[in-house]
């Protein structure tokens, strides 16, 4: 059985190629993104920050039919990539099924990540998934204990690109001045991306 990691949900940052959830598991400098719909973004966000709606959503109408049926969500689990696809899990307990034992359904990231936000439980990612799909969070990262991305607001997780963008300029002097010209081309790829995202509105 793979080996699971503890993740969190990092950020959520908006791209030329749609939005995706940044999953960094803990204790690493690496985060998986994960791209996903516009939609599923604002569940998550609504779940996150125990927004009240009029009318339940689908992972809110998802859990209040777990609840009447005894069981609790105790996990969730990005589990797998293949052929560019993440492949992810929802783990509930405490119900009427077979044996007692744990009830594991098939889901998308997205909708699992809705539900962990909801119910505030542990999300994991496979140590293989990291392997696969993990990029390097120096360029995002400020010099502050939290290790949070720059400028990111701590209230709806989207990044506050100004500070963002003068952080990554820095660095990419930096890196050019050293002659560093991998890393250099990643920085600049970055400043591309807050531009599309600046053009999009939250």
């Amino acid at each position: 059985m793979a080996e699971m990691l503890r993740a969190e949900i990092w950020t959520i940052i908006r791209t030329g190629q749609g939005d995706a959830v940044l999953l960094r598991p803990l204790g690493l400098n690496l985060s998986v993104p994960i791209f996903i719909g516009q939609l599923e973004v604002q569940s998550i966000l609504i779940g996150h920050e125990n927004t009240v709606v009029k009318r339940p959503l689908i992972h809110d109408l998802f859990l209040s039919l777990a609840g009447r049926a005894g069981m609790t969500l105790v996990r969730v689990e990005v589990y797998e990539l293949k052929d560019d696809t993440f492949y992810a899990r929802v783990v509930l307990s405490d119900g009427e099924f077979p044996g007692g034992k744990p009830l594991t359904l098939d889901a998308r990231p997205s909708d699992a990540f809705a539900l962990a936000v909801r119910r505030k439980c542990p999300i994991y990612v496979s140590r293989k998934v990291v392997e696969q799909a993990g990029i390097s969070v120096n360029i995002l990262v400020e010099d502050s204990p939290g290790g949070r991305p720059a400028g990111t607001a701590a209230k709806n997780g989207f990044p506050d690109e100004p500070e963002k963008r003068r952080g990554l300029e820095a660095r990419l002097e930096e890196a050019v001045a050293a002659e560093e010209y991998e890393k250099a081309a990643e920085i600049r790829d970055m400043l591309i991306l807050l531009d599309e995202e600046g053009k999009k509105p939250i």
